[in-house]
């Protein structure tokens, strides 16, 4: 199955993302009056300074369009509540960020240093203080995420029924980063619990609640739509959490911008990720010792990584998840075009064709 996003959903998408940067910056541009300041802090303004920094430091606005698009399965007018809501998952978004990035101690983030790192170079020889002004960045952003919602320009009814969805949504997403940390105390994680560790921490945040919250601000009861949504949203995310591990260890494919990270930064850090997983299941004797010791190795050498890149494609891995990449992809445009019966036909085209749109350009 092959599905190409056309020119004028492009253009749409690209609408998208350029009005919400606009509205992203005017947001922290008036953030100071939207609560007390302790004055004379410094660290306070600093924190928010960084905050904006990160989160108007780009990404693919994938939860933006997405929610917008959702707003488009019931109707094209204007519907109350989008910005909003587009602001609180932006900034969920920029929360778990921050976080990720303490937890993984990653030095880099969207092209910039990460917040952590960034305190740990304005606090040299006082590593508590930095990891202490990072965790309560995130936190901040975490906040400010639902205050953003109690504040829209909405019904009652609407913003009470958004905040339930964007809270639920923050529990599961903290309870994915903890199974998370949980699947690489696993020798050879299970399969289905590195789908359900996706599902929880990324599918649920990134698509599922964006279709929620889009549907909702449209209208439409999506509680009898839940688990068509939800099988979407799980198919998508596993698709593009195994095609990010595939980078990660493979580098990217011809014409691609690659991941958000180094090339072999999950090996280094002990991620035991789909495209980890699958080498390890594919290897034995010397060749599994070897990357069992590359594992949470920050110091491995480029050439043990090339190594292991050799092993995992004279053993066929790059194929088997270029094919379950692929596979993933298939069933969610098909869960998509299941949705016909009950939206817009143009707008349920978008989400058929969006589980492709990535997988496509693989060579």
């Amino acid at each position: 199955m092959h599905a190409t996003v056309n020119a004028a959903t492009l253009e749409r998408v690209f609408g998208h993302r350029t009005r919400f940067d606009a509205r992203f910056g005017q947001y922290f541009d008036s953030l100071a009056g939207r609560f007390d300041l302790p004055v004379p802090s410094r660290y306070v303004p600093r924190c928010l300074e960084l905050l904006r920094e990160l989160s108007m430091r780009g990404g693919k606005r994938l939860r933006v369009v997405l929610l917008y698009e959702a707003a488009r399965l019931v109707t094209t007018e204007e519907v109350p509540g989008l910005a909003e809501a587009a602001l609180s998952i932006e900034l969920l978004q920029t929360h778990g960020l921050v976080h990720d990035d303490i937890i993984d101690d990653a030095p880099l983030r969207r092209g910039g240093p990460s917040t952590y790192y960034a305190y740990r170079s304005e606090f040299p020889g006082h590593g508590a203080t930095a990891l202490g002004l990072a965790v309560l960045a995130g936190d901040l952003a975490g906040f400010l995420s639902t205050q953003v919602l109690l504040e829209a320009e909405a019904p009652v009814e609407l913003r009470q029924a958004l905040l339930g969805v964007q809270t639920r949504t923050a529990a599961e997403t903290v309870a994915g980063q903890i199974a998370d940390l949980e699947r690489d105390a696993h020798a050879l994680p299970d399969e289905e619990f590195l789908h359900t560790v996706t599902d929880f921490k990324s599918a649920r945040y990134s698509i599922l609640a964006p279709l929620t919250m889009g549907l909702l601000a449209a209208g439409e009861d999506p509680a009898p739509h839940r688990a068509r949504l939800h099988r979407y949203a799980r198919l998508v995310g596993i698709s593009e959490q195994m095609r990010d591990d595939y980078l990660d260890l493979f580098g990217p494919f011809g014409g691609d911008e690659g991941a958000d990270k180094s090339t072999g930064a999950d090996i280094r850090s002990g991620r035991r990720t789909y495209a980890v997983r699958a080498v390890l299941a594919a290897t034995t004797g010397a060749d599994a010792a070897l990357v069992e010791a590359a594992l949470g190795d920050p110091r491995c050498p480029e050439a043990t990584l090339e190594r292991i890149r050799e092993i995992a494609r004279a053993a066929g891995v790059d194929g088997l998840l270029r094919a379950e990449i692929r596979r993933h992809a298939e069933a969610a445009a098909a869960e998509a075009a299941s949705w016909e019966p009950y939206w817009r036909a143009e707008a349920v085209e978008f989400f058929r064709s969006l589980p492709m749109w990535n997988v496509d350009r693989m060579p």
